[in-house]
């Protein structure tokens, strides 16, 4: 039985504490190198989710 390890919508937005980034309800996503590799993760991780949200309501 595999465990489904992949970001939902409602994960969003990601936030970083130092060098990990977290779903808005705390839930460990990733580990980054640095703190500000993981603000570029997060800030694209972010931006990506959103504009999937826009697409969708735009159909």
């Amino acid at each position: 039985m595999s465990k489904d390890t992949s970001l939902k919508p409602d994960d969003f937005p990601v936030e970083v504490d130092d060098q990990k980034l977290k779903t808005q309800k705390g839930k460990p996503v990733a580990t980054a190198e640095t703190e500000e590799l993981a603000d570029q993760l997060a800030e694209r991780l972010n931006e990506h989710a959103y504009q999937e949200e826009h697409d969708r309501w735009s159909a």
